[in-house]
Order: structure tokens, then sequence, then C-alpha cells
């Protein structure tokens, strides 16, 4: 059973890395569950305080996921159009079979919401959209740094107690 949980664990990881990029997928908090799955081990002791502050960690950087690309848009003149640009447009750059879709595809999906917004404005659309594209970039990192923190935290333990798992 301790097995089972080590390997699940460490998918979740891998796919709250990937989350971190994705949209769709929550990347902290799909790394912190492979963590918890790690310490479910009767290997690994449960450390609540260790839980604790990543807990708290994941749950303050998905908060900060969704505001900080608003602030971005919002800081440089954008709309919530914008916003929901940067959202559409990764999906669709993610989706693309183009090379960095998930770059590309953010920006241009806030400069087309910022032109249906208002389509006489290209200036705007444009700092709007660069607005968001920043906030999008800031999201993604942090979010990136986190899940990185959660992969070694969870090779770290492995490693500490391999003996109890192999």
């Amino acid at each position: 059973m301790d097995i089972l949980l080590l390997i699940l664990g460490f998918i979740c990881v891998l796919v709250g890395i990937l989350g971190s990029f994705l949209p769709i997928l929550p990347g902290p908090s799909i790394s912190w569950i492979g963590l918890v799955l790690l310490y479910f081990t009767n290997a690994v002791p449960t450390n609540y305080w260790v839980l604790g502050i990543s807990l708290l960690l994941t749950i303050i950087i998905s908060i900060l996921d969704y505001v900080i690309p608003a602030k971005g848009t919002k800081r440089f003149g954008g709309s919530s159009y914008g916003v929901w640009g940067t959202n559409i447009g990764l999906l669709v750059g993610i989706l693309a079979p183009i090379p960095f879709g998930f770059i590309i595809g953010p920006f241009i999906g806030a400069f087309v919401g910022e032109l249906i917004y208002n389509s006489k404005d290209h200036n705007r659309a444009l700092k709007a959209a660069t607005g968001s594209f920043i906030g999008f970039l800031a999201s993604s990192f942090m979010k990136f740094v986190v899940c990185m923190m959660y992969l070694g935290m969870f090779i770290w333990l492995l490693w500490q107690y391999k003996s109890e798992f192999f």
C-alpha cells in the first residue's frame, strides 16, 4: 500500500507542475495532495506543521492566481474582457500545434478581448494585453516555484525515509 501511495503522490506532484501552466488544473493544490499522499504512508511520519504551512501557502497561491492577472490587466488599463481573453487564449495556445502557444495565446487572447471591448482604441488594447500577459507570467511563475518546492520536499522525504520503503 505504501508503494501505491508513493507512486500516486509522485504522479500528483508531477501533474501539479504541469498545472502551474495549464489553467484547467490547479497545480499547487494537486502537488499538495501528492505531499499528503506521501505522509499517508507508514514510512513517513506525519508532520502537521509542514502539512499546515504548505496548505496555507497553497491557499494563498490559489487566491493570488486569480488576482494577479486581473490586477495586471487593470493596472495597464484593461477590462474583464482582457482577463477572459487571456484565459481563452491560453487554452487555444495550449491546444494549437504551434511552438510556445501557451505563451503567445494569452497575449493574443487578451488583445482580442480588449478589441472586442473597444475596437477603436488599439493602443489601449495592446497596453492592456501586455499587462494581462505580464500578470499571467507572474502568476504561472509563482505557481511553478511552489510546485517545484513541493517536488523538492517530496524527493527529500523519499530520500530521507527510503529504507522504510524499499
